[in-house]
């Protein structure tokens, strides 16, 4: 979704190849059983952990409430779901607000979640696609910081950088030319910062690790954001956009399903926390869980099967 993370590319043009068949989560895409009517509602996701989380979770949830659904998930990007969202192959995908506005319309994105949502259903709305209720759960760009070093010199805030003499920013090669990465560290922020170009994750951890860069991003459902080695400074000049997950539908079967099936929707991302959020991508990517199970135990700690 986001520059940050590294998407599995191969793993897209595959699923294009075969026509959008492969299917991911809990179930035989042809097996439900009609609980309202109609045919299955076509459930994607994208081809990342927590894209798949959800997608499972809003799935299971229909599931619980009658609906049936057909899973199609680990998709791949945008360029390819937003053409089988608009003519209805695909049906509903959860989506990340500002991510959905800057990638896939090429549009600036607000910086509150309300105005995202707004401009995001405008920007839908001529393809056929609504939106849903957006939840409190949100995945974007954060930057951390060694917790050692926070504590050290009062780091809460990327304006509190301004305290050391140097900053070194390390990032993927497009953050060094991104206003909500490095071009915002210089020119919003006005640091004295520096800019490393490092393509992967993993070794930007290890470099923030060994100091030898002071500030890194990392997706705010990331494991690692939470861990007490690491301190996530507030973006206090709003460079990042907000993320927060929203049920982009398709209108007709919107139309079609009516107010209890968007009930049963929103009840779920009502419920959805960042924090929650990072805890089941951990669940998955480092502990090993199944997605299909990680979304059934959510749901059940939430009573919402």
């Amino acid at each position: 979704m986001r520059w940050t993370r590294s998407l599995r590319a191969a793993g897209a043009l595959a699923v294009a190849v075969l026509g959008l068949t492969a299917c991911g989560g809990g179930g035989d895409s042809g097996s439900a059983q009609p609980g309202k009517g109609g045919a299955p509602i076509v459930v994607a996701s994208f081809n990342f952990t927590d894209s798949q989380i959800l997608a499972e979770v809003y799935s299971q949830a229909l599931e619980a409430k009658g609906y049936p659904v057909q899973r199609k998930f680990n998709i791949g990007s945008r360029e390819l779901v937003y053409p089988s969202l608009k003519s209805g192959e695909l049906q509903f995908i959860p989506e990340y607000q500002g991510a959905a506005i800057s990638s896939g319309f090429n549009e600036q994105a607000p910086t509150d979640a309300a105005s995202e949502h707004a401009k995001l259903a405008e920007l839908f709305a001529p393809s056929g696609v609504g939106l849903l209720d957006y939840a409190p759960a949100e995945n974007k760009n954060t930057y951390v910081a060694k917790s050692d070093l926070a504590q050290q010199h009062g780091l809460k805030t990327i304006s509190d950088l301004k305290k050391l003499d140097k900053v070194v920013l390390g990032g993927p090669p497009e953050c060094g030319t991104r206003a909500n990465c490095f071009v915002g560290f210089r020119d919003v922020y006005k640091l004295n910062a520096t800019f490393s170009s490092i393509q992967e994750s993993g070794p930007r951890v290890e470099q923030l690790r060994s100091g030898a860069v002071t500030v890194i991003p990392l997706d705010s459902v990331n494991p690692l954001v939470g861990s007490s080695d690491f301190t996530a400074l507030e973006d206090d000049q709003h460079i990042v956009a907000t993320e927060n997950i929203v049920p982009a539908v398709n209108k007709k079967v919107l139309d079609e399903r009516g107010a209890d099936f968007a009930a049963a929707v929103n009840a779920v991302s009502a419920k959805l926390t960042t924090d929650q959020l990072r805890e089941l991508n951990k669940q998955v990517d480092e502990d090993g869980d199944q997605v299909a199970d990680v979304a059934k135990d959510w749901l059940r700690g939430q009573g919402l099967i």
